[in-house]
């Protein structure tokens, strides 16, 4: 039976007592779905106790987001991890963990300028605030996030390191549905049309892969590729980039080295969806092909 706790005095405690054996920590926004579980799983391997938080956190939302439709299922996320295991969840309001009159806020401002934040101003302020909030409350702990947000694992990796917190930070690989599309609680804003044409995503990122393998260096000529691919079947392309896999900063000159990361963003219909792959170190995606 999961332990279900709303109050940040209740859930520190509750950690607290969990230090002596270990604790593994799953922060989320909830709609859970196999990519969530899978970190559970994961963080069940590295502690004996997980502890999960479902938070829809305001502040990384921007004024034209998608905060009031964002999918919100407590009771099946409940049994969604009680299946998997967790024996925690943490689930405040807002109020709880935005205290009256809080002022606050974390910033990783070069590891959060590129990629995405130049499309979602303030969006990775509002998730280090937030993720700093948690680790302050659970302590030293175990923590795995997805590297299909990574941008985001990479400002949280910065923060912890940065801010001397005492926790681990685990990347678990991106978890893709039979098809490749990339796990996310979005896409049950897709119709199956919008579904279909959202493969072009993993199958450009899969292509670039195969280009990689056999040798092709040239960023140029496979971003190239990738946003020919992409531009037939979306509505609209933030960004098809391939950047340093560490820094996130650009390649120095047109060159793939080592660590490279190839990430995309693009809206399909009114969904913004988003996916990645280190080039040369990720396992390779198995896709089906867009209409």
């Amino acid at each position: 039976m999961v332990q279900v706790l709303r109050t940040v005095h209740e859930f520190r405690v509750a950690c607290e007592k969990a230090h002596a054996s270990g604790l593994g920590f799953v922060p989320t926004m909830g709609a859970l779905h196999e990519g969530h579980l899978a970190l559970v799983t994961e963080a069940k391997r590295h502690a004996p106790i997980v502890a999960a938080s479902i938070f829809v956190n305001p502040t990384q939302f921007g004024p034209n987001e998608d905060l009031a439709r964002y999918p919100r299922d407590l009771d099946g996320d409940l049994s969604k991890l009680e299946a998997v295991g967790a024996d925690i969840l943490f689930a405040p309001s807002t109020d709880e963990m935005y205290a009256t009159g809080e002022q606050t806020r974390v910033a990783v401002p070069r590891v959060a300028a590129p990629l995405c934040g130049r499309f979602r101003l303030g969006h990775f302020e509002g998730v280090a605030t937030v993720v700093t909030k948690l680790f302050a409350i659970t302590g030293p702990c175990t923590a795995v996030f997805g590297r299909k947000d990574y941008q985001q694992l990479a400002v949280i990796k910065r923060l912890v390191v940065d801010l001397c917190l005492p926790v681990q930070v685990i990347g678990f690989p991106t978890v893709r549905d039979l098809d490749g599309l990339a796990k996310s609680s979005r896409n049950l804003y897709l119709s199956p049309d919008e579904r279909a044409c959202a493969l072009a995503i993993p199958n450009a990122l899969a292509e670039a892969q195969a280009a990689f393998a056999t040798g092709e260096r040239a960023a140029a000529t496979t971003l190239a590729r990738a946003r020919s691919r992409i531009e037939a079947v979306t509505d609209r392309i933030d960004y098809v980039d391939i950047v340093d896999a560490d820094s996130l900063e650009p390649l120095v000159g047109n060159q793939i080295d080592h660590r490279a990361l190839m990430a995309i963003a693009c809206h399909v219909g009114k969904t913004r969806l988003i996916d990645n792959v280190v080039l040369g170190e990720d396992a390779r995606i198995a896709v089906a092909e867009a209409k």
